[in-house]
């Protein structure tokens, strides 16, 4: 069976590559090794949620999926708190600095993965699907399916994730390593309302963020070393609370209560090269980034926006739009954005470490200084809410 394009990996970057690309009247089929997401219900709370920026709405709009996302659950936030000594010294920004009504919105992950794949139903989607064997040149790539089937296309969009079974078949290397980290994650509620802020501090151990859930409560996204990680994970909840308060200096007042709560590894990884013959990377199949900036959802957004529009205007100009040249532009101009994020991500992260104890407190005080200076504060606002 043949296709124009076959994206390989369901989750939020894939799905929306696949919508996005059929919208544009091309023969997309989708390949996902897990079973397809069961429909969402409003009594499933999942840990694992994504900060949207206002760029990720739009595509999110143009898809059609955006107001059933608006209908059932999410948590615009208006304001955005980061601080590393005294939360009175924060550096803040307010979607007003951004010109917006919104700096971004809280959702799901089960929630937006399962309101895409609502969408998915007209396209041909193989799921529980094993690639066995993948060829790839540059008129197009076939891929061998552990069942037998054999798929063939002009253009694999590779959107399966940090571990891509793609990229390693296509022999793209990357530069990865592993932070000693892991993010606990867990749902919280506290003795104040978030007052729909995001709240981060940076500690020692690596940055805490309490994110507005829209049921009042706040996703924690707590990034510790692996020793202090296992601690954590290892506390009863009364104890967790009691750790978690301290640890953001009741800026919402006392935690009550918390979910269960999962450890997430923490790793930086890019790959060398985004595209071989017919095949190209988009997502965390491309770039993963430490999470405290919160922007990895939002990169693999932004390479779908510029994969879509790379190869709608080969089309208009009747170009080919599977060609490593057309591709090429789609790779320098997310390479050069995600390797600017990457970067200043680990920055942060190795600025506030330990070891560096005379450029934390300086960055401490930087932060009250930035605060002060409007024009900065406004183009860092403008530059978060883009990914």
């Amino acid at each position: 069976m043949r296709h124009d394009i076959i994206v390989v990996g369901g989750g939020p970057v894939g799905a929306a590559a696949a919508l996005a690309l059929h919208d544009q009247g091309l023969d997309v089929a989708l390949i996902e090794r897990r079973a397809a997401p069961r429909a969402w219900q409003a009594n499933d709370y999942d840990l694992r949620v994504y900060a949207l920026a206002p760029s990720s709405q739009q595509l999110l709009a143009d898809l059609n999926v955006w107001d059933a996302l608006a209908a059932a659950r999410i948590s615009p936030y208006t304001q955005m708190k980061i601080w590393q000594r005294d939360p009175e010294l924060s550096l803040k920004f307010s979607a007003a600095d951004a010109g917006r009504t919104q700096l971004g919105w809280i959702v799901e992950h089960g929630l937006i993965t399962a309101t895409l794949w609502s969408r998915l139903q007209a396209l041909p989607c193989h799921t529980q699907a094993e690639i066995e064997a993948a060829q790839f040149d540059d008129d197009g790539a076939s891929l061998q399916l552990r069942d037998g089937r054999k798929l063939q296309a002009r253009l694999i969009v590779a959107a399966d994730g940090a571990d891509s079974q793609m990229r390693r078949l296509a022999g793209i290397e990357t530069l990865s390593w592993r932070y000693g980290q892991r993010a606990i994650v867990c749902h919280v509620r506290t003795e104040q309302a978030h007052r729909q802020t995001a709240w981060q501090r940076f500690l020692k151990s690596g940055p805490l963020a309490l994110l507005p859930l829209a049921d009042g409560r706040s996703s924690i996204v707590w990034s510790a070393d692996d020793a202090l990680a296992e601690e954590l994970l290892a506390l009863d909840d009364a104890a967790f609370c009691a750790r978690l308060g301290a640890a953001a200096e009741q800026v919402l007042g006392a935690v009550l209560e918390t979910t269960g709560r999962i450890g997430v590894p923490l790793q930086l990884l890019h790959a060398r090269e985004y595209l071989a013959p017919s095949l190209v990377l988009v997502g965390d199949a491309a770039h993963a980034v430490h999470p405290l900036a919160g922007q990895g959802v939002n990169l693999g957004f932004a390479d779908v926006q510029t994969l879509v529009a790379t190869i709608v205007s080969a089309r208009r100009a009747r170009r080919d739009w599977g060609s490593a040249r057309t591709l090429a532009r789609y790779a320098r101009a997310r390479k050069a954005h995600n390797l600017e994020m990457l970067a200043l991500t680990d920055t942060l992260y190795r600025a506030f470490r330990p070891a560096l104890p005379g450029l934390r407190a300086a960055l401490g005080f930087g932060m009250g200084a930035i605060d002060r200076t409007a024009p900065l504060k406004s183009w860092l606002a403008r530059r978060a809410a883009q990914a």
